[in-house]
C-alpha cells in the first residue's frame, strides 16, 4: 500500500501535505459554519462554495496549458506561497472580529483562483516526485488516502475548537500549516523543467486537448460522468449544515459529524484503491462507486435518525471517493505525456469547476421544495446517470464486436 513512499520527493510531500490539509478542512469547516451561522441563509452558504471552487470551471484550461509549460516544482511553491497569504488575511480578519460576509466572500473567491491553478499543478506534479511510473497509481490513491483522513480529523477538529475556543483558531490554524508543506517543497530534489519554446495560445491548446479527449472515448465518458456527479449530486455537501443544525437539532459538533462520517467511507475507498494491484478494474470500480453514491443519499435525504443518516454519510463517502478516485487513476495512467497537464485540466473542470454550479443550484432549488426533496432528486440523477452510462457502454461494445465480425470476413478491408 506504501510503495510510493520508497520515492524520496514523494515522501517529502506527503509528510508536508499531511499537515497542510488538515488545516484546510479546518478552515473550510469554520467558514461554512461561520456563514449560515451568521446568515441563516442557504443561498448564501452555497455561494461561499460557489466562490470558492468556481475559478476552477473557467481557469483550468489555462492552468493546463500553463502547468505543461513550467517548471512543476517552482510554479508549486509560488501557489502554496499565495495560498498561504491568503488564509493569513482570512485568519487576521476573524481574529479581528470583522465578521463581514462581503470580505469572507471576497477571500473565499481568491482562495479558488488560487486552488484553480494549485490542483492542476498538484495533479499534473504527481509524475515528477515518484521513481517508478508503476507507483503512479499508488502515490494518487495515497494522496487521495491522506486528503480523506484530514476530512477525518480536521472536521472533528474544527467542531471542537469552534465549540471551545472559537473560530478565529481555525484559521490561524489553517494559516500555520502551510509553513511544513513549504519546506518540504524547498528540500525536493526535482529535475528542471525544459521550458516550452512555443508561445502559449489557449485556444489552440483548449480545442488540442478536447480533440485529444474525444479520442481516448473511455476517457471521455468517465469525464461526462464526473462533470454529471458534480453538477447534480456531490453538491449535497453543501446542505450538510442544514441537515445537521435545522434537521438534527444540532450545533458545530453534529456538522463535523456529518464531515467526519463523510471522511470515513473516503478513506476505506482510498485504502482500497491504494492496494490495487493493476489499474485494470478502474472502470468497473467506477461504476459501482456511483451506483453506491446515488443510493446513499437518497437513503440519506429521508433518514430520520441520525445514525442512519451518519452510516449514509459514509457510504456516500465510499461511493464519492471511489468515483473521482479511479478517474483521476485513469487519466494520469492513460494520458500521454504531453497531453496529460491538460487531460487533468479537464478533469478539474468536471469536477472542482462543477461542483460550485450545483451548489448554487440545490441552495435555490432547496428553497423551493426543501432540503429533504433536493437531496432525494440528487439521488435519483446519480442512479439514472449510472444506467445511461451503462447503456452507451453497451452501445459501444456492440459496435465494437460488429466492427471485428465486418473485419474477419474481409481481411483486405
Amino acid at each position: 500500500m506504501f510503495k510510493a513512499l520508497k520515492s524520496r520527493n514523494f515522501k517529502l510531500f506527503f509528510y508536508g501535505q499531511s499537515v497542510s490539509v488538515i488545516g484546510t478542512w479546518l478552515q473550510k469547516t469554520a467558514v461554512s459554519w461561520m456563514v449560515y451561522s451568521i446568515t441563516g441563509s442557504v443561498f448564501l452558504l452555497g455561494l461561499a462554495t460557489f466562490l470558492s471552487m468556481i475559478p476552477s470551471l473557467f481557469l483550468a484550461p489555462l492552468a493546463g496549458s500553463i502547468i505543461g509549460r513550467y517548471d512543476r516544482h517552482k510554479s508549486m511553491i509560488l501557489l502554496q506561497s499565495l495560498a498561504m497569504l491568503q488564509a493569513g488575511a482570512l485568519a487576521l480578519l476573524i481574529y479581528l472580529k470583522i465578521y463581514n460576509i462581503n470580505y469572507i466572500l471576497a477571500l473565499s473567491l481568491i482562495q479558488g483562483i488560487i486552488n484553480s491553478f494549485d490542483m492542476t499543478c498538484r495533479q499534473t506534479m504527481m509524475v515528477d516526485i515518484v521513481d517508478s511510473k508503476e507507483d503512479l497509481p499508488n502515490a494518487v490513491a495515497l494522496n487521495s488516502t491522506l486528503t480523506n483522513f484530514a476530512r477525518i480529523a480536521g472536521p472533528a477538529l474544527a467542531g471542537i475548537i469552534l465549540h471551545q475556543y472559537g473560530e478565529d483558531i481555525c484559521f490561524i490554524g489553517n494559516f500555520l500549516s502551510y509553513i511544513p508543506v513549504l519546506v518540504s517543497l524547498l528540500l525536493m530534489k526535482i529535475e528542471p523543467h525544459i521550458k516550452a519554446t512555443n508561445k502559449l495560445n489557449m485556444l489552440e491548446d483548449f480545442i488540442e486537448g478536447l480533440e485529444y479527449v474525444k479520442k481516448e472515448t473511455e476517457m471521455a465518458r468517465m469525464l461526462l460522468m464526473l462533470m454529471c456527479s458534480s453538477l447534480f449530486v456531490i453538491s449535497f455537501n453543501t446542505l450538510m449544515p442544514v441537515f445537521a443544525k435545522d434537521i438534527f437539532s444540532g450545533n458545530a459538533q453534529t456538522f463535523s459529524w456529518f464531515e467526519s462520517a463523510a471522511g470515513i467511507g473516503s478513506i476505506l475507498s482510498a485504502i482500497y484503491l491504494a492496494n490495487l494491484k493493476t489499474a485494470a478494474k478502474i472502470n468497473k470500480i467506477m461504476i459501482s462507486a456511483t451506483f453506491l453514491l446515488g443510493c446513499s443519499i437518497l437513503v440519506l435525504s429521508y433518514s430520520s435518525n441520525l445514525m442512519v443518516a451518519l452510516f449514509c454519510m459514509t457510504l456516500s463517502g465510499v461511493g464519492m471517493m471511489g468515483q473521482t478516485s479511479s478517474i483521476n487513476i485513469y487519466i494520469q495512467t492513460q494520458s500521454t505525456v504531453n497531453m496529460r497537464s491538460r487531460s487533468i485540466s479537464y478533469y478539474m473542470m468536471a469536477y472542482q469547476g462543477m461542483i460550485p454550479v450545483g451548489s448554487l443550484i440545490i441552495g435555490y432549488v432547496s428553497h423551493i421544495i426543501g432540503t429533504r426533496n433536493t437531496v432525494a432528486i440528487q439521488g435519483i440523477i446519480c442512479i439514472i446517470s449510472v444506467i445511461i452510462y451503462l447503456y452507451y457502454k453497451k452501445q459501444k461494445t456492440v459496435e465494437e464486436v460488429k466492427t471485428c465480425a465486418v473485419t474477419y470476413r474481409n481481411p483486405k478491408n
